[in-house]
């Protein structure tokens, strides 16, 4: 009986152990947004899905991409995570992102669930007028 008490509390410990997928998704993107402030765009590639690894073939790629046409991610003041839920393909998370310039950006992130965890399969610029914080 008493094996049977510990099994039953060891499952339950490492149920409530584990994060849920909110916690996941945003556990990735504040990796992703980690990497990138280091300049470290090996690490930030491995959050990007499989489709977007393929589409930039290099971390060095992807990391000029980001550079270019999402400044606010390369280079991030701060960021709070908004919104978030599933979608068709995954989850979806809102953040607002400050630049090195204190201006407010809204992206969506797209996520997708791989054999090696959430990975990054998108992000879209949301208006800011949507938004009232």
């Amino acid at each position: 009986m008493r094996i049977l008490v510990a099994l039953i509390f060891s499952v339950c410990i490492s149920a409530g152990a584990s994060a849920g997928p909110k916690e996941d998704v945003q556990a990735t993107i504040s990796a992703q947004l980690e990497a990138f402030l280091k300049d470290d765009f090996e690490t930030a590639f491995t959050f990007a899905s499989p489709s977007i690894r393929s589409m930039f073939q290099t971390p060095q790629n992807f990391g000029l991409m980001v550079q270019r046409g999402y400044p606010m991610v390369w280079r991030p003041q701060k960021f709070s995570f908004l919104e978030h839920r599933k979608d068709q393909a995954g989850r979806a998370q809102d953040i607002q992102i400050f630049d090195q310039n204190g201006t407010a950006h809204y992206l969506r992130y797209f996520l997708i669930n791989t054999a090696k965890g959430w990975k990054i399969s998108g992000v879209k610029f949301l208006n800011p007028a949507d938004f009232s914080v």
